[in-house]
């Protein structure tokens, strides 16, 4: 296994399902602005996002076989990122409460001749919401740098009913396609 393995992500659950698969790997952080193009569907966002890092990881190391992921989460058909503030917070959970919706991971393996995308998407159900739920939530810090405001691995755990999918995908990395990708590349 001649070449070295990158996470091009700052994700601790990431590095940490990473590390559940048994791989020998390094992190890196890379700077890759993530905002839709106009016109661009949902899982074309997620895929291309996840492509972008971890081409931005090939480009500062060239001889890497590099991992980029990306997690989003959409509720008809509007794509719910990590919250601003506390506001933006609230109006996702209230979006999410008593309904289903579904979480879309990319994962992207890249070396400078080939990359290859996988797209999962699992469909999550939440109990019904309290205002005073995703007040005391809001308070605890879990939702501030979660897409859609909440973290199935955590607190957010909670308000899971059902989830039809990949659990590990909800929460960053689904383990099975990107032990499969990686198969393909090491």
């Amino acid at each position: 296994m001649g070449k070295s393995l990158l996470l091009a992500s700052g994700s601790p659950r990431r590095k940490e399902l990473l590390e559940q698969l048994g791989y020998q790997f390094a992190v890196i952080k890379t700077d890759v602005e993530e905002s839709r193009q106009p016109h661009e569907t949902a899982e074309q966002y997620v895929s291309r996002l996840s492509l972008d890092k971890a081409m931005a990881g090939v480009t500062l190391a060239p001889e890497a076989v590099v991992i980029g992921s990306d997690t989003i989460v959409v509720c008809d058909h509007s794509v719910l990122e990590k919250p601003d503030d506390f506001q933006h917070a609230k109006r996702m959970l209230e979006m999410l409460s008593g309904r289903s919706h579904q979480v879309m991971t990319a994962v992207t393996v890249a070396t400078q001749d080939s990359h290859e995308t996988v797209l999962v998407i699992t469909d999550v159900w939440f109990k019904t919401l309290s205002e005073k739920e995703i007040e005391q939530y809001w308070q605890t810090g879990e939702p501030c740098d979660k897409a859609g405001s909440y973290g199935i691995q955590g607190i957010g755990g909670r308000f899971v009913t059902r989830i039809e999918g990949s659990y590990y995908a909800v929460v960053g990395l689904p383990l099975f396609e990107t032990d499969q990708l990686l198969h393909k590349f090491l």
